[in-house]
C-alpha cells in the first residue's frame, strides 16, 4: 500500500521505459493491483462528485429549443445578468479601494500597535456576509429599529446597492489578506533603490509597490468576485435579483418548471468559469521571483496622520463587527411583539447543525482520503485530473449545487429527497471537499519515503505500514480538514434550505425564517452561535497559514 510513483517521469511512465502508464507498471502484481484499484475508486469519487452537475445540465436540455431561447434573452433574464455582473464588479472595485490601503498601513508605515489593526482589518471574515445583512436590515432598513427610534422615514438599505455594500463590508478581508502578504514578502531593496533614484514616496509606491504586489492584489480581487457572484444569503436579504437569489426563487416557486431555474444556473457556473480561467492565468504569473524582505523594512511616516488613520480602522471594525454583535445582543432581551412558537431557539436545532457538520466532515474525509493519497503519491496525468475534478464543488455556487440535488433527487430518488439527512450530507461533501482534499494532500506529500521503506524492510506489509506509519504521520491533515468542513458547513444556507429533511431546523434555517417572518430577536441565538463559529474557523486559517504579526 505504500509505493510510491514519485520515480516515474513527467509522462507518468517509470524510468525504465516501459510504454505502460506509471501508476499501472511496477515491479509486483500486489503494486499492480492497488495501484490501479486506488485510481479506479479515486475515479468513482470524483464521478459522484461531478454527478450532479451532469444532471443539471440534462434538465436544461429537456426544455425546448425555442423556449430555452426565449428565456435566456428575455428581458427578466438580462436584468439578472446586469445585476449579477454589476454585483461582482462593484464589490471587487469597492473591495480593493478598502484593501490595498489597509494592507499599505499595517505593513509600510509606522502605524502604531499594526499587529491590533490587522487583526481588526481582518475580523470582517468572522462574520458571515448574511448575518450582517439580517442585522443591517433590521435597524436601518425602512421601518427598522433605527426609525421607530429617531421618528424620521430613512431610505430603504435594500436592493442592489445595499447588497453590494453589505458584501464588500465582508469580502474586503480577501484582498486586504492577500495583498499584505505581497507586502510582507516583498523585497524591501527595491523601494531602497527607487529612494537613491529621488523618487519621493508617491512615486515608489506607484512605480515601484504597485507592480511587484499586483498579483496579490489581483488574486485576492477574484476571490472576492467569486464570492460576490456566488453569495446566495445577503441579496436575499437585502432583496437584489441576482443569480443565486433567482435560482432560489424559482425553486420555491412550483408551478414553474424546474428547467428555467437550471438555465440560470448553467449561466452562472458560466460567469464563474470565467472568473476561474481568470484566476488561473494570474496565478501562473504569480512566481516566486521576489527577494527577501528586509528585517525593518521602509516605513512610510504618517506623522499627524496616524490617528485618522487609526480611526478609519476602527471605524471598520465598529461597523462590521461591533455593531451586528449588539444588535444580536440587543434581541436577546427582547420579548415585543407576536409570539412565535415555532422559532423558539431549541437546543436540539443546535444538535442538528452539529450532527449534519459532523457527518459532512466525516463524509469528506473518507472520500478526500483516497484521492488526496493518489494524488500525492503519484506523478501522473490521471491523479491530477481527479484531484482538480473534486474542486469542481468548491467553485460551483451552493445553490446550484442544491439545485442539481433536487433535480436528481425528485426525479431519481424521491424516497430519499427531504426523507432522509443523506442527500443534504452528500451536498454537503460534494461542496466542501477540496477542503479536505487540500490538507491531506498537504499532510501526505510531507511523508518521507525512506520512513516508509524502512517500514517495509522490517516485513511489514502494505496496509500495515500505512496503518501504523503513513496514517499517523497524515492525521493532523485529516483532522484540519475535518474541522474546516465542519466548521464551513455550519454556515451554509442555500442547500440547507432546498434539501432540509422534512422537520429538522438548523440554526441558518431559524435565521432564515426569523428573517422571513420579520421576527428579528428569534435570530439572535443562532446568530451568534454562528459569529461564534466563524471566529473558530479563523482561529483555525490562523493556526494553519502559520500567523506573522509584522
Amino acid at each position: 500500500m505504500e509505493d510510491t510513483d514519485r520515480t516515474t517521469g513527467r509522462d507518468g511512465r517509470q524510468a525504465t521505459g516501459s510504454a505502460l502508464p506509471g501508476w499501472i507498471v511496477d515491479r509486483t502484481r500486489g503494486v499492480d493491483r492497488w495501484r490501479a484499484g486506488l485510481a479506479a475508486l479515486s475515479t468513482v469519487l470524483a464521478v459522484l462528485v461531478l454527478a450532479p452537475m451532469g444532471w443539471l445540465v440534462w434538465e436544461a436540455a429537456t426544455v425546448e429549443p425555442t423556449r430555452a431561447i426565449e428565456l435566456v434573452v428575455s428581458a427578466g433574464t438580462a436584468r439578472i445578468i446586469l445585476n449579477s455582473l454589476a454585483l461582482m464588479l462593484s464589490v471587487t472595485a469597492l473591495s480593493v479601494v478598502i484593501g490595498v490601503p489597509l494592507a499599505v498601513l499595517t505593513t509600510q508605515t509606522d502605524l502604531p500597535y499594526p499587529r491590533v489593526w490587522t487583526i481588526v482589518a481582518a475580523l470582517p471574515l468572522v462574520i458571515p456576509s448574511y448575518i450582517g445583512a439580517i442585522a443591517f436590515v433590521s435597524m436601518f432598513g425602512s421601518g427598522g429599529e433605527l426609525e421607530s427610534l429617531i421618528g424620521v422615514t430613512l431610505p430603504d438599505v435594500r436592493g442592489l446597492g445595499g447588497a453590494i455594500g453589505i458584501i464588500t463590508l465582508y469580502t474586503y478581508p480577501y484582498v486586504f489578506l492577500t495583498t499584505r502578504a505581497a507586502l510582507v514578502s516583498m523585497d524591501d531593496s527595491l523601494i531602497d533603490a527607487a529612494r537613491t533614484l529621488n523618487h519621493g514616496p508617491i512615486a515608489t509606491f506607484r512605480r515601484v509597490t504597485v507592480p511587484t504586489i499586483r498579483p496579490g492584489i489581483a488574486a485576492g480581487a477574484l476571490l472576492t468576485a467569486l464570492y460576490a457572484i456566488s453569495d446566495f444569503g445577503t441579496p436575499a436579504f437585502m432583496q437584489a435579483s441576482v443569480f443565486t437569489s433567482q435560482i432560489f426563487l424559482e425553486f420555491e416557486n412550483y408551478t414553474t418548471p424546474v428547467g428555467y431555474a437550471a438555465l440560470l444556473a448553467l449561466q452562472l457556473v458560466a460567469i464563474v468559469a470565467v472568473v476561474l480561467v481568470i484566476e488561473a492565468g494570474i496565478g501562473r504569473d504569480q512566481d516566486a521571483s521576489g527577494g527577501t524582505a528586509s528585517a525593518d523594512g521602509t516605513q512610510i511616516r504618517l506623522g499627524g496622520w496616524k490617528w485618522p488613520a487609526m480611526g478609519a480602522v476602527a471605524t471598520i471594525g465598529i461597523v462590521t463587527i461591533l455593531v451586528p454583535v449588539g444588535i444580536f445582543t440587543s434581541w436577546l432581551f427582547r420579548s415585543e411583539g407576536t409570539r412565535i412558537p415555532a422559532l423558539e431557539f431549541d437546543p436540539t436545532v443546535a444538535v442538528h447543525s452539529v450532527s449534519l457538520a459532523g457527518l459532512a466532515a466525516v463524509g469528506a474525509c473518507a472520500v478526500a482520503l483516497p484521492v488526496a493519497y493518489y494524488a500525492g503519491r503519484s506523478n501522473s496525468r490521471l491523479a491530477r485530473l481527479l484531484e482538480r475534478t473534486t474542486y469542481l464543488g468548491f467553485a460551483v455556487p451552493g445553490v446550484v449545487i442544491g439545485l442539481a440535488l433536487v433535480v436528481v433527487g425528485t426525479r431519481t430518488v424521491p424516497s430519499v429527497y427531504r426523507e432522509g439527512v443523506w442527500l443534504l450530507v452528500f451536498g454537503y461533501v460534494v461542496r466542501f471537499l477540496p477542503q479536505a482534499v487540500g490538507t491531506v494532500r498537504s499532510s501526505v506529500l510531507q511523508v518521507d519515503d525512506k520512513t516508509i521503506e524502512a517500514a517495509r524492510t522490517l516485513d511489514a506489509g502494505r496496509f500495515e505500514a500505512f496503518r501504523r506509519i503513513t496514517l499517523p504521520l497524515i492525521a493532523p491533515g485529516l483532522v484540519a480538514g475535518a474541522v474546516l468542513v465542519f466548521l464551513t458547513t455550519m454556515k451554509e444556507l442555500p442547500m440547507t434550505l432546498m434539501l432540509q429533511p422534512i422537520g429538522m431546523d438548523t440554526l441558518v434555517i431559524i435565521v432564515w425564517h426569523a428573517h422571513e417572518a420579520l421576527a428579528y430577536r428569534y435570530a439572535a441565538v443562532p446568530a451568534l452561535l454562528l459569529v461564534v463559529i466563524s471566529g473558530a474557523t479563523m482561529l483555525v486559517l490562523l493556526r494553519q497559514e502559520g500567523y506573522d504579526g509584522k
